[in-house]
C-alpha cells in the first residue's frame, strides 16, 4: 500500500479532513454517557430541569453527530474515489507502455483483474479507512479514558480487556493478509478461465465440449471457494472473540460496580454511564472487526496493483526521426527473434533489403514465422539477435510517433472498436476528410459495403465487430490502414478471408499506390506479382525471389503453388 500512497497527496486534505470530522461525532457519542449519569443522578433533586436541559443537550449532540458524519463521508468518499481513479489511470498509462512480450507474459486476464476489482476492492477499503480505522480505537480508548474519570477502579477492567483484544486482532490481521493475496491469485485463474470461455465459445460449442468447461470452470470455482472459505473462517474469529471477552468484562464491570454503588465509592447514574462506554465498546470492535477483513483484502489488491506498476517497460524508445535518404526502407541484418527466453527460435538469422515503392511478398506454411516478421518492424517485438533498420536506422533508435507514423499495419485478425465505421476509419487520421475515407474505402474494396449500410460511415460497430463479417472486417481493418497513408504498408495475412475476385481487385488497387507494400500470406496467389517473394519454412528463409524465379529453383515454393493450383486450375496460366 506504501507503494501507492503518492497518488494520495492530491487528496491530502481529504484524507485528514474525514477522519478529524469522525472524530468529532466520535466525541458526541462519548458525551452520551455522561448524560445518561447526570439524569439518573440529578433526577431525584430537580426532575423536570434535568430532564429538559438532558434533552436539548442529546438533541444538540445528535445534530452536531450527524453534520459531522456527513462531512466526513464527504471527503472520504472524495479521495477514495479519486485515489483509485488517479491509480487506475496510472495503472492503464503505464499498461499502454508494456512491449507484446511483456503482455504475453503477464496476461491480460491479470491485468484486467487488477484494473477492475482490485482497485475496486482498494477504494471501498480507503473509504472505510478514512471514516472507521480511526474512530473505532478513538472511540475504544477514549472510553476507557472516560471511565478512568469516572471510577479508576473500575475502569482497570477496560484496561486489561483492550490491550488483549488488541493483540488477537492484530495476529488474525497478520495471517489473512497473505491469504488474501492468494485469494486475489486464484480469482486470476477463474477471470482467465472465464476469458478463454467466452472468447472461443463458437468452437466449444462446435466440439460440443460445454460439459467439460463446466467441469473445468467449476472445478476452478471450488478452489477460489475453498480458499475463500479458509480465509473466511479465520477472519470470522474475531467477532465471537470480541463479544466473549467483552460480556466477560462486562460481567465483571456490573458485577465490581454494583459493588462500587452498595460502598458508596460511585453512583448508580456512574455505574450506567460504565456500562455504556463498555457497550459502546462492544459496537465499535465490531465494526473494527468487519473493517480489519476489508482493510486486509484492500492491502493485499493494492500490493497486486503496485507489483504491476512497479514493472519496468523493456521497450524504451529514441529520440531519432525518420531518416529517407536511405536506398533502402527496410533491412534484416541476420536477424533471429524468440517470443519467450526459453521458447525456440520463432525465426533464425533472416536477412533481407526491401526498396522504395517496392511489394514485397512472404509466404511459407503456418507457424514458418511469417507474421513475427513483420512484428518486428514497427516493433511489436524487439529481436533477439541482429537489427531491423527502417530507412537506414535502427528501429530502437526512433521516437514511438516517428517510426509508427510511417507504418500502417493490417493484423492478422481484424479487430474493429465500438462506435461508427468513420471512428474506425479515422484512428490512424483524425483529420482525414469523407472524401479520402471513401478513397480508402474503395481500395479496400468496400465502398459498396459502406454504402450498402443504413447512415453509410455512421453506421454502428458492436463490440469487436460482429456485426460484420470476417471478410468485412478485413476490407473494413485495410481502408483503416491506408487513410493513415504509410510510407510502408504491411499486410498480415489480410485477405485470407476474401474470395479470389476481391482479392485480386484489392491486389490490382494498392499496386499503383506510392508506398513499400509487405504482403504477408500463404496463397501464391496474392503474392506472385510481388517483385520480390520471401519463403519461410520452420523459421528459416528458405527462398528469394520472383514468383518464376522461384518456382523453378525453390522447392518449398514449389509444393506450396503445387498444392493450391488443384483448387484453381487456372492459376498457372
Amino acid at each position: 500500500m506504501k507503494r501507492l500512497l503518492k497518488y494520495l497527496k492530491k487528496y491530502r486534505k481529504e484524507s485528514i479532513l474525514a477522519p478529524l470530522f469522525k472524530l468529532l461525532e466520535a466525541l458526541m457519542d462519548l458525551m452520551v454517557p455522561l448524560i445518561v449519569a447526570y439524569v439518573i443522578d440529578e433526577a431525584n433533586y430537580n426532575f423536570k430541569q434535568t430532564v429538559n436541559n438532558a434533552f436539548i443537550m442529546l438533541i444538540v449532540l445528535a445534530i452536531l453527530g450527524m453534520a459531522f458524519s456527513f462531512t466526513a463521508q464527504f471527503f472520504a468518499s472524495k479521495a477514495s474515489v479519486g485515489f483509485a481513479s488517479d491509480i487506475r489511470q496510472a495503472l492503464f498509462d503505464h499498461i499502454q507502455k508494456f512491449s507484446y512480450a511483456q503482455l504475453d507474459r503477464i496476461g491480460s486476464d491479470t491485468l484486467i483483474g487488477r484494473m477492475t476489482s482490485d482497485i475496486n476492492q482498494i477504494q471501498t477499503g480507503l473509504n472505510l479507512a478514512l471514516r472507521l480505522l480511526l474512530r473505532s480505537p478513538f472511540i475504544v480508548f477514549g472510553s476507557m479514558i472516560m471511565a478512568f474519570t469516572i471510577d479508576v477502579s473500575s475502569a482497570l477492567i477496560f484496561a486489561v480487556a483492550i490491550p488483549i483484544l488488541s493483540i488477537i486482532v492484530f495476529i488474525i490481521m497478520l495471517k489473512s493478509i497473505p491469504m488474501f493475496e492468494k485469494v486475489q491469485k486464484r480469482l486470476d485463474n477463474l477471470l482467465s478461465k472465464t476469458k478463454e470461455n467466452l472468447t472461443g465459445v463458437r468452437v466449444i460449442r462446435a466440439f460440443r465440449k460445454e460439459d467439460e468447461e463446466i467441469r473445468q470452470f467449476n472445478e476452478e470455482n471450488s478452489l477460489l471457494t475453498a480458499l475463500n472459505i479458509k480465509v473466511g473462517r479465520l477472519s470470522v474469529l474475531l467477532n465471537p472473540i470480541t463479544y466473549v471477552l467483552i460480556n466477560i468484562a462486562t460481567v465483571i464491570l456490573i458485577k465490581h460496580g454494583a459493588l462500587r454503588v452498595d460502598s458508596g465509592f460511585i453512583m448508580q447514574g456512574d455505574l450506567v454511564a460504565l456500562y455504556n462506554y463498555m457497550a459502546q465498546i462492544i459496537v465499535e470492535l465490531i465494526k473494527l472487526a468487519s473493517l480489519t477483513i476489508t482493510i486486509n483484502r484492500s492491502l493485499a489488491c493494492a500490493d497486486r496493483v503496485a507489483d504491476v506498476l512497479d514493472i519496468e517497460a523493456e521497450m524504451v524508445y529514441g529520440n531519432g526521426d525518420v531518416e529517407k535518404d536511405s536506398e533502402y526502407v527496410v533491412e534484416f541484418n541476420d536477424v533471429s527473434f524468440a517470443y519467450t527466453d526459453q521458447s525456440m527460435e520463432a525465426i533464425s538469422n533472416i536477412s533481407f533489403k526491401v526498396r522504395r515503392n517496392e511489394t514485397i511478398g512472404i509466404i511459407g506454411g503456418t507457424g514458418s514465422g511469417k507474421s513475427t516478421i513483420i512484428n518486428l518492424i514497427p516493433r511489436l517485438y524487439d529481436a533477439s539477435s541482429g537489427s531491423v533498420n527502417v530507412y537506414g536506422k535502427d528501429v530502437k533508435e526512433y521516437s514511438k510517433e516517428n517510426l509508427l507514423s510511417k507504418i500502417g499495419l493490417v493484423p492478422q485478425k481484424a479487430v474493429l472498436f465500438v462506435g461508427s465505421i468513420r471512428d474506425n476509419l479515422k484512428l490512424g487520421n483524425e483529420n482525414a476528410s469523407d472524401e479520402e475515407l471513401y478513397e480508402a474505402l474503395e481500395i479496400a474494396q468496400a465502398k459498396e459495403l459502406v454504402d450498402g449500410k443504413e447512415n453509410g460511415l455512421d453506421y454502428l460497430v458492436e463490440q469487436g465487430g460482429t456485426n460484420f463479417s470476417g471478410g468485412q472486417r478485413q476490407r473494413l481493418t485495410i481502408a483503416r490502414a491506408l487513410v493513415k497513408k504509410p510510407e510502408i504498408l504491411i499486410l498480415d495475412d489480410s485477405s485470407s478471408a476474401l474470395d479470389f475476385v476481391t482479392d485480386y481487385k484489392l491486389r490490382k488497387a494498392i499496386r499503383n499506390l506510392d508506398m513499400t507494400i509487405i504482403i504477408v500470406s500463404q496463397r501464391t496467389s496474392s503474392v506472385r506479382n510481388a517483385d520480390t517473394i520471401l519463403v519461410m519454412d520452420d523459421g528459416k528463409l528458405v527462398g528469394m525471389g520472383t514468383h518464376d524465379e522461384l518456382l523453378n529453383n525453390n522447392e518449398v515454393y514449389k509444393e506450396i503453388y503445387d498444392s493450391q493450383v488443384s483448387e484453381d486450375k487456372g492459376e498457372r496460366k
